[in-house]
């Protein structure tokens, strides 16, 4: 099994390619920084009352924290 790492997120946030945020800073533990990012963006739909089939991407850098 896999050890889960901290990731962090500090950038905009585009909702169908139009800027919604532009700053959402948030952090995450997973096993890898593409499910650290589906965490990231399933975090800030819950926090933004979005439903979980809205296109949001974060286009910023998903950063591990050592």
């Amino acid at each position: 099994m896999e050890q889960k790492k901290k990731y962090v997120y500090n950038g905009p946030v585009l909702e169908f390619e139009r800027c919604v945020q532009e700053r959402f800073k948030a952090e995450t533990y997973a096993v890898s920084a593409q499910k650290a990012k589906s965490n990231l963006t399933y975090q800030w739909k819950i926090k933004n009352g979005r439903t979980l089939g809205s296109k949001i991407t974060l286009p910023g850098k998903i950063e591990l924290v050592s």
